[in-house]
């Protein structure tokens, strides 16, 4: 494994010295390739899809491995919109001139060399290489096993385009060794990685966090909340509650709570379910919940628990305190929602909670990359250093500062 991550620290400089329209366009013909090649993506996602359900993978898993023309497309379409952005190496951040004379500027350079961890989406493959290479970064990807036909017709799709324009497709790498043990080799190589970024289960973030050698930039599960206070409009409530539940149950994004203002659950909870039941979801609810609608009993460990499935926990709360204390204990600090029209709860409500993303009036299912304008993400990371929330190009670069005299010499 050395000697291939020596490699890999050799085309940092290479890749840091792209210039931006180089970038962009290899961004451009790597869209078109992934067009061009959307047949032999689909074989081999299928191989997945078949060993997956064999493995009696569940179907929130495989919803995130399933791959299609529209979901590829969709990948093409991110890395164009990437290629859009504007360039996040080289920005001066900030520049002064110090008493002294001489002239500062802090300046935005490529991080080096970024090792991405991630589970079941092999669209992460494509989104999290084009982000890497836009902000100059060589990248060593390690997809779930579930998905390793996809992952790999995918890198090597991106590679070819890479070799085509005599660059080394060691900018764009999957790592060689899939097992457990050359992540845990991998995390240790802090002498040729600068970043591992996780996303995945809890089981593979905790394992992470807590073995590298190497920094970490963790995307947590998500346990994201809704909270329904007693000043929300009814219509609101109900459609932000189903999309944030529903569009989509296997992400992390997806709601897993519903705290409702105790004044107005009894008018709310049952136009809710009527909604719910049209979905299927599956409704676990607090002892006050289960006196104004029927549904199953929620048991302490529900309101820890990351579903990422069809089911929905509810709990009837005295009042935004309580709501607010309840994400607090139970929260993963991923994305919390209030639904009201009371401006001043809603203030409160956002300076309170202390997650990547609070939003008032709105769907969790925001929290994207793309809904922020990013064109992609490398992930949503819960950390409060160097990163939070949606990580675009910006957040894979760091930063160096240049300064300028002219003959100065300290006294």
């Amino acid at each position: 494994m050395e000697q291939y991550l020596k490699k890999l620290k050799e085309c940092k400089k290479i890749v840091a010295a792209l210039e931006p329209k180089i970038k962009n366009s290899l961004l451009r013909q790597m869209a078109q390739a992934l067009r061009d090649n959307v047949k032999q993506i689909i074989e081999e996602n299928k191989k997945d899809l078949i060993e997956g359900k064999n493995n009696a993978l569940n179907s929130a898993l495989i919803d995130r491995l399933l791959l299609d023309e529209s979901r590829v497309e969709s990948m093409a379409k991110a890395l164009d919109e990437i290629a859009t952005l504007k360039e996040p190496v080289g920005r001066v951040l900030e520049g002064w001139v110090v008493p002294s004379g001489i002239r500062i500027e802090k300046v935005s350079i490529p991080i080096g060399v970024i090792a991405i961890i991630y589970e079941s989406r092999p669209n992460v493959t494509s989104d999290t290489a084009a982000l890497c290479l836009k902000s100059g970064n060589v990248c060593v990807l390690k997809g779930g096993k579930e998905a390793n036909f996809s992952n790999n017709v995918i890198a090597q799709i991106l590679q070819n385009v890479l070799v085509a324009n005599n660059l080394p497709k060691e900018i764009i790498s999957l790592l060689p060794d899939n097992t457990r043990e050359g992540v845990a080799k991998l995390i240790k190589m802090d002498k040729y990685i600068d970043l591992v970024i996780p996303r995945g289960g809890e089981a593979l973030i905790k394992y992470i966090s807590e073995n590298s050698s190497v920094p970490v930039v963790k995307h947590d599960k998500g346990l994201c909340h809704l909270y329904i206070d007693k000043e929300a409009k009814i219509e609101d409530a109900i459609k932000i509650a189903i999309n944030a539940k529903c569009q989509r149950t296997g992400v992390c994004n997806a709601i897993e709570t519903l705290l409702v203002h105790q004044e107005i659950a009894q008018h709310i909870l049952p136009l809710l379910k009527q909604e719910f039941d049209k979905q299927k979801t599956e409704l676990r609810g607090c002892e006050k919940t289960q006196m104004i609608i029927s549904c199953l009993e929620a048991s302490s460990k529900d309101w820890d628990t990351e579903y990422l499935d069809n089911i929905l926990s509810i709990k009837i709360i005295e009042d935004t305190d309580a709501a607010i204390e309840h994400i607090s204990e139970f929260g993963s600090g991923h994305s919390d929602s209030i639904i009201t029209e009371n401006y001043s709860t809603a203030e409160y409500f956002l300076n309170s909670v202390d997650s990547a993303c609070v939003y008032v009036n709105a769907s969790t299912r925001f929290t994207d990359g793309g809904e922020f304008g990013f064109g992609a993400e490398v992930g949503i990371s819960t950390n409060k250093l160097h990163a939070r929330g949606p990580m675009g190009i910006n957040d894979l670069t760091t930063y160096k500062f240049k300064i300028y005299g002219k003959g100065h010499a300290r006294d």
